[in-house]
C-alpha cells in the first residue's frame, strides 16, 4: 500500500513539473520583437504587413486573399530583416483573428512599403553596400 502511494506522489510530482516548464516557454517573444507587456498575443509588421503570432510562434499573412499561418515568412519576403524593420505589439483587437482589423492596422500603423531599397533589406542587391547596411545620403 506505501509502494503505491509513493509511487503515486511521484508520479504526480513529475506531471506538475513538465506543465510548469512547458507553462515557462509558451508566449516567449521573438528575439526580434520590442519589449512588450507580457499579456501581448500578438504583434504586427507593418512594413511587409505580416502579423505574428507569439504563442503559437507563426506569421500570418495575406495570400491569394486568405490569411496563412506558418512557422516561417513567405519566399516573397526573403531578406527582409526582422530585426531592423519596424514591429508593433498589439493591444487593440479581440479576440485570436487580429487580421479582422487588418485595414485599421494598414492605416494606423502605415509601413514602408519600399523596405527592399532601404536598410530592411539584407541582401546585397539593390545598391547596398552589404549585409544590413543603411545608405547615408541619396
Amino acid at each position: 500500500m506505501k509502494l503505491v502511494l509513493l509511487s503515486t506522489l511521484i508520479g504526480l510530482a513529475m506531471n506538475s513539473q513538465a506543465q510548469v516548464s512547458v507553462n515557462i516557454n509558451v508566449g516567449t517573444p521573438p528575439v526580434w520583437a520590442p519589449n512588450a507587456p507580457a499579456e501581448v498575443h500578438f504583434y504586427y509588421l507593418p512594413d511587409i504587413e505580416v502579423y505574428y503570432d507569439v504563442p503559437a510562434r507563426n506569421y500570418i499573412y495575406l495570400s491569394n486573399g486568405k490569411w496563412i499561418r506558418s512557422a516561417s515568412l513567405p519566399g516573397i519576403y526573403r531578406g527582409y530583416d526582422l530585426r531592423r524593420g519596424r514591429t508593433v505589439y498589439l493591444t487593440d483587437y479581440r479576440g485570436d483573428r487580429p487580421y479582422s482589423y487588418y485595414k485599421t492596422h494598414r492605416v494606423k500603423y502605415k509601413g514602408n512599403g519600399k523596405w527592399k531599397k532601404d536598410h530592411y533589406y539584407k541582401g546585397k542587391s539593390h545598391g547596398h553596400r552589404g549585409k544590413g547596411h543603411r545608405k547615408d545620403h541619396d
